[in-house]
This record gives C-alpha cells, sequence and structure tokens, in this order.
C-alpha cells in the first residue's frame, strides 16, 4: 500500500518528489514503491453557474439566486488532471492521502473541492510547511497534522467562496439588468468598496478648495527661523513691518533626543507596497514574483500576514543573515550585529510567519534570475538586516529666537547613530534609489544670547489636496479599512481582502474598466466613478466587509458559526435586489446603445433589439416588432429610422403603402396607437385639394 501526495502545482510536487527520492515518472504523476506525488494546477473544481441549477436563470431578472444545495464543476481546461488524481485517489493501492497544497485558506479549498468531487472517503494527512527548502519539507512530514485539525479553516474557505459567488453574482445580474448596461456591471463583495475608495480619493481631490496661507521667513546668515502660520495676510504684513530688517536673538534652545525602532519583517502586502514604491511594481507583478521565488525555495511562503519568526527560526535566521553578510554590501560602514529577538514571536505568528529569504540563496546562481525576482530577493534580504539592526538616535534641536518680540523658530536634526537606516542606504545604493531626503539639516552651535543681523520676507503658500492612490497606499489603506470602527484588540483581521488576494482585487478592478494606471497613480474611471454612485451604501462599504473579512478569520479559529455567516450573506443578497430603484441620473456610461426614442407609456429610453424596439423599463412591456403584421402587409419594414419618428413625432409618413385590395401604392400617414396594453397603428391619408 502507498500514500498519494497531493500538492498544489506541478513544480511543488517535483521538489516533494526530489526529497523523498521519488523519480519514476507517470503521466500527471511521480511515484515510487511508498508514495506516489500527483498536483492540481490550480483550482480544479468550481461552482457551477447559475443555469447549472435551473433554466430559468438564463432570464438574469430571476433574482435572487440562493441555491439551497451546492454544485461544482470540473474546469473543462483541466479536467484531464482531475481523472488522473480521481483515479489515483480511487486505487485499491492508495491507502491514504495527503494533503499538500499550499497551507492557507485556498490551499485547503483546492484540495478539500477535489477529494470531494472525486468520491474519496481515504483518510487525511496535511502537510503544513512554510518553506520549499529541503529540511523543511523532510521536517513537515516528520509531523504531519491530522486533516481534522484544518476543517476550521475548511469551513472559511467554503464560506469566503459561497459569500463571493452570492454577492458577486446576484448584484451583478441586478444592477445589470436595472440599468440596462451592454456588458455585465461586475460587483463584488471586495472589489466593489475598493473601487469606492478610489472614487472617494477621486471626489475628495476635485472637491479640495484651497486656502491660502502665510508665514515669516528670518534669515539669520548660517541658518533659518520661521514664524507660525497664518491665514491673515494683514497679519503677516505687520509682522513683516517689525523685524524686515533688524537683530534678532537666541532665547531658549531645547534639545531632544530620539529613537526609531527598527522596521519589522516583510508580510505580503507591506513587501507589495515597498516594492511599488520602490521599483513601481504592481501588487500582482510582485505576488506572481515571491511566487516564483517560493517554487524556486529561495523564498519562505509569501502569502502571509505575519511580520514576525517563531522563536525556533532563530539558528534559521541566523544562519540566512550570515549568508546575507557574505553575499553582499548591505551591511558595510555599520557595526551590524543581528539581534534576531527583535523579529521573533510566536504569539504573532499564526499560519506563516514573515517573508524570508532561505539558506539556499547561498548555492543560487542569482544572475540567472528575471529582472523583477532579482530585484524583490534583494529587497527581502535588506529588510531581515534592517529589521535585526539597531535603532535610528537622532537630536531634535528648536532653537527660538526673538525680533522686536516676534517668535522665530529653527529647527534642526543631529544623527547620533544611523543604525539600520545605514543598512537602507546601502541597499538604495546597489539598486540605485534616490528616496525623499528629510528638509531638516543639523544646525550651526547656538548660545542662549546669540544675536543675529536678519532679513525677513513673507512666504505664500496653499494647502494641499490629498494625493490620488498609487498601489502602495491603496494597499495600506485596503489593509487598514474599517479599523477605525474598532478596538485593535476586538477583532483578529480588519481591512478588504486577505494578503493573497488584495492584488487579485486591483486587477480586477482594472481589467473590468473601472479604474485605470496613470503614471503609477490608480483613477476611476467615468464607468467605475458612476457605477459607485449607482449602488447601495452597503455594497461599498469597507466597514461592512471588513467585519466579513474579520468573521472568516474567527471561523478558521473555530470562534464563529459558518452557518450563521452565509445566512447573512443571503439575507443581505435579498435585501440589495428588492431595496434598490434605479437613479435617475445619467446612466448612458454604461452602455454603448443608441437610444432610438422615448418610451410612449413611461418615457423610459427605447433600444434596439434583434427583434424589436424595446423599453428600457423592465416593468413597462412597450416594444415594436420589426416583424410586424400590419407593415408587412403594406410591404414595408419598421425600421429604426421609422421607429425613431414614430416615437419622437407618433407619426411616419410613406408615398408608398401597398394595398393588398387593390395592388396599388398610396401615400398616407401611419399613426402611432398605444393602448397602454397594445401596440396598434392606424392610418392618415394625405387631404386633396
Amino acid at each position: 500500500m502507498r500514500r498519494l501526495i497531493i500538492t498544489e502545482k506541478p513544480s511543488v510536487g517535483q521538489s516533494i518528489a526530489k526529497v523523498l527520492d521519488i523519480s519514476k515518472k507517470g503521466k500527471g504523476y511521480i511515484e515510487n514503491d511508498e508514495y506516489i506525488v500527483s498536483w492540481c494546477i490550480g483550482h480544479l473544481i468550481g461552482l457551477a453557474e447559475p443555469e447549472n441549477y435551473s433554466e430559468e436563470y438564463k432570464n438574469w431578472n430571476k433574482l435572487p439566486i440562493i441555491p439551497s444545495q451546492w454544485n461544482y464543476v470540473v474546469k473543462t481546461s483541466t479536467g484531464e488532471q482531475f481523472s488522473i488524481l480521481k483515479k489515483l485517489m480511487n486505487d485499491t493501492d492508495v491507502s491514504e492521502v495527503i494533503c499538500a497544497t499550499d497551507a492557507g485558506r485556498e490551499g485547503e479549498l483546492i484540495f478539500r473541492h477535489v477529494y470531494a468531487m472525486a468520491g474519496c472517503t481515504k483518510k487525511i494527512k496535511r502537510l503544513w510547511i512554510s518553506s520549499l527548502e529541503d529540511n523543511a519539507i523532510k521536517k513537515g512530514f516528520e509531523n504531519l497534522k491530522d486533516a481534522d485539525d484544518y476543517e476550521n479553516l475548511y469551513q472559511s474557505a467554503l464560506c469566503r467562496e459561497r459569500a463571493d459567488w452570492l454577492v458577486g453574482i446576484n448584484a451583478t445580474r441586478f444592477f445589470t439588468t436595472l440599468y440596462n448596461s451592454d456588458k455585465a456591471l461586475s460587483i463584488g463583495r471586495v472589489q466593489t468598496p475598493a473601487l469606492a475608495m478610489l472614487v472617494q480619493r477621486d471626489n475628495d481631490i476635485k472637491n479640495f478648495v484651497k486656502e491660502k496661507y502665510f508665514f515669516l521667513e528670518m534669515n539669520c546668515g548660517e541658518f533659518f527661523a520661521y514664524t507660525d502660520k497664518t491665514v491673515f495676510e494683514e497679519e503677516a504684513k505687520t509682522l513683516l513691518n517689525s523685524c524686515k530688517i533688524g537683530r534678532a536673538e537666541v532665547v531658549d534652545i531645547s534639545k531632544e533626543e530620539k529613537k526609531i525602532n527598527p522596521p519589522k519583517l516583510y508580510d505580503l502586502t507591506t513587501l507589495q507596497r515597498d516594492a511599488n514604491r520602490i521599483f513601481g511594481f504592481t501588487a500582482q507583478q510582485t505576488l506572481e514574483s515571491v511566487q516564483r521565488l517560493y517554487d524556486s525555495k529561495l523564498l519562505t511562503y509569501p502569502r502571509t500576514d505575519s511580520q514576525y519568526l517563531t522563536e525556533d527560526m532563530e539558528n534559521t535566521a541566523r544562519d540566512v543573515i550570515e549568508i546575507l553578510k557574505s553575499i553582499t554590501d548591505f551591511t558595510k560602514d555599520t557595526n551590524y550585529n543581528a539581534n534576531i529577538k527583535l523579529v521573533m514571536n510566536n504569539k504573532k505568528v499564526s499560519d506563516h510567519h514573515a517573508v524570508i529569504p532561505t539558506v539556499n540563496i547561498v548555492s543560487a546562481n542569482l544572475s540567472e534570475l528575471m529582472d523583477t525576482d532579482k530585484k524583490i530577493l534583494y529587497l527581502t534580504a535588506a529588510r531581515l538586516l534592517t529589521a535585526t539592526a539597531e535603532e535610528n538616535i537622532y537630536e531634535n534641536t528648536v532653537v527660538t529666537l526673538k525680533c522686536n518680540d516676534i517668535v522665530f523658530k529653527a529647527k534642526g536634526k543631529t544623527v547620533i547613530n544611523k543604525g539600520y537606516r545605514q543598512i537602507d542606504d546601502n541597499f538604495f545604493d546597489f539598486i540605485m534609489y534616490k528616496p525623499e531626503k528629510s528638509t531638516e539639516k543639523d544646525l550651526p552651535s547656538v548660545q542662549i544670547g546669540n544675536e543675529y543681523n536678519i532679513t525677513s520676507k513673507i512666504v505664500e503658500h496653499y494647502t494641499q489636496p490629498l494625493k490620488p492612490y498609487t498601489e502602495d497606499t491603496l494597499l495600506s489603506a485596503m489593509e487598514r479599512a474599517g479599523n477605525s470602527d474598532y478596538d485593535t484588540d476586538e477583532v483578529e483581521r480588519k481591512g478588504l481582502g486577505t494578503p493573497a488576494t488584495r492584488a487579485g482585487i486591483i486587477e480586477t478592478v482594472i481589467s473590468r474598466g473601472y479604474a485605470e494606471r496613470k503614471n503609477r497613480q490608480l483613477i476611476p474611471t467615468e464607468k467605475g466613478k458612476k457605477l459607485i454612485e449607482c449602488v447601495p451604501e452597503k455594497l461599498k462599504s469597507a466597514k461592512l466587509t471588513a467585519e466579513w473579512e474579520n468573521r472568516l478569520v474567527l471561523i478558521a479559529k473555530g470562534k464563529s458559526d459558518s452557518e450563521e455567516f452565509i445566512n447573512d450573506i443571503i439575507d443581505f443578497v435579498k435585501e440589495i435586489v428588492s431595496d434598490n430603484k434605479p437613479l435617475t441620473a445619467d446612466i448612458s456610461v454604461f452602455s454603448n446603445r443608441e437610444v432610438i426614442g422615448r418610451c410612449p407609456r413611461c418615457g423610459s429610453d427605447v433600444y434596439e433589439g434583434k427583434l424589436n424596439f424595446y423599453c428600457s423599463n423592465k416593468d413597462c412591456g412597450f416594444a415594436l416588432w420589426k416583424k410586424n403584421y400590419f407593415f408587412q402587409m403594406k410591404k414595408k419594414e419598421l425600421t429604426k429610422q421609422v421607429a425613431k419618428k414614430l416615437l419622437s413625432n407618433g407619426k411616419v409618413h410613406f408615398k408608398d403603402l401597398y394595398s393588398e385590395k387593390t395592388g396599388k401604392t398610396y401615400a398616407a400617414d401611419v399613426l402611432l396607437d398605444d393602448t397602454g396594453t397594445y401596440v396598434n397603428f392606424k392610418l392618415n391619408f394625405e387631404k386633396k385639394g
């Protein structure tokens, strides 16, 4: 009897097979006398489309769609690999199945769906590792977990999947039909609140009213000093009259030592943010890069929300640091002595620890890496060094001067110990990146009572609006969404989405045409702004979505009920599709269709369909049918131009209508005679004489 190992990707399966000395290749698997290793190719199984439940759901107006029993289908593109897995899982030679998909919520879901769809009932063990290094794989197999330990994680994954389906399918269909959009108006549980954040920022910028303010700048020769700000120009002029030219005396000097702790290690979100700020990488590019580096055994598991290591990793971290010191110059000109205790905290590591390089970096040929991957690897390497370095210590100095009783202040900053900042500087030099420099400089040596000949002038400034979101700042905002509504100890996780999904959310919003990238900035399109205007507050609420994400985490920890969560989502969906009415605002951005005219019954837009010209109000029912008996008998077509005239004037003139009685033609007006229930036509003949 053998054990079947199922991984999420072929590359991971091959890594495990190599460590376990499994080398005989079959179609879609590798085997030896003890093990068979096979793999999924991402999600092999997915939720069925609404039409799979009932033919009536081909009509998008049939809402809400709430399955009483969930249907799943094998994806066509990966059907062959599923067949291989199904056969292996039910092979009588297989005694046990080992789930070795990625150690997270989605990895658990991928395996469980395949297991259920294959009809497998064999015992399951769980491989849970954060690195694909050989030693990590060996230790993982020495400490396989019981599948029951991850049942709550699976329930959380199911809830996430089904909630996204329920909200996405119902809201998308509802608003698409409500506004008669040519294309589906994609609505999502997370993507819509994320888009709302972009739109709100855009509105804030456009509605910003700048305000002028003033202060005096005093030139003391060796340094400059400034008054407090004022919004009154006359006040600034009055001050200037007192000290335009004169002498100023130092009346006070205050000094305060400040310490800045080293930064934390990277979780996925902070890594994506820095990669965007420093290199301009999109969140998706960074995610793809760290995944490649993980698959290549050069980075630890990337989809993590922790910025700490577990205490048993001290020796591993120390080994990696020694390697980094030997292969980079990031610690030159420093007294660097790694303080690994700074980054170790068991209580702040849940499923996975922070992202760090592995010891395999010492033997890797880094020159062969893609440029993106090389930059991400060096970025994580530098962060491990800075996170374990000394704090940055500096002294703030404030010098207070008076000129004719008017108070000026000069501020300076003196570095006492650069600490981790020196490693940052070395890294930035290595990648040729120039960060923004502090405007505060060292002040010259001054004493109380010193006097200076001075000149002063008024400096005029304007308040500045917020800047458009970049992926760096949007990721931060998504991570913090809803935080202000909670005490930090109340919830397990706040924000929109998870570290693993936020990049995909941004890409979805862009691919749907709701936002676009402009010079690293994320700008909502007119379509995106109109969509947010049209959807109800609950669908775009960051607070509500943050609450949902927190509940999903609590479900994974066995602290919240999955059935109650789904019932709440169902109630939410029912409310959305029953309580919303179309806006009277211009929604033409949702459609490229030409408006033929106004409906004579309700005043709504009339559009052209394949068979008719129909009222856009689904509750109205007015339509002009192209294959119309009246027009056919007159040997005429009810064309678009004819329909336009009927809708605008109530009539259309023809010179050559056919008479079925005489076989001749005649001129007449065709009048639109709508009864409110039926559409009829009448003739009005030209008067002679």
